[in-house]
């Protein structure tokens, strides 16, 4: 997940410190929303396995951050992580934003859409 041959560590922290704080924002968000809601368009094991990702991600993001500035900015993260990162908070977002277009009306807000 990280390597340490990396450029310019202002520019890693410029590039990457707010990135990270992002991850970590909306996977929060969406640990409690799926950890204090029902999601009825989810299934229990849809709803159980998307909780279970995000909390592994979180977990992954926070090391991340530790060792980011642990190490003064001067490690890099692998373009992997990111794209896997970045797919979940999409998914996440997804969710949240037909539950919150679902609260409001009768039905699951994908079949609505």
């Amino acid at each position: 997940m990280l390597f340490s041959d990396v450029p310019d560590p202002e520019l890693l922290k410029t590039l990457l410190e707010p990135l990270l704080n992002d991850f970590q924002y909306w996977l929060s968000r969406a640990k409690v929303l799926l950890s204090t809601e029902e999601i009825s368009f989810l299934s229990p094991e849809a709803h159980s396995d998307l909780l279970a990702r995000v909390e592994q991600t979180l977990q992954e993001v926070n090391a991340a951050q530790s060792l980011f500035h642990a190490t003064g900015c001067q490690v890099g993260l692998d373009g992997s992580a990111i794209v896997r990162w970045h797919t979940l908070v999409a998914e996440c977002w997804k969710i949240m934003i037909h539950y919150r277009l679902g609260q409001g009306s009768q039905g699951s807000p994908i079949e609505q859409s």
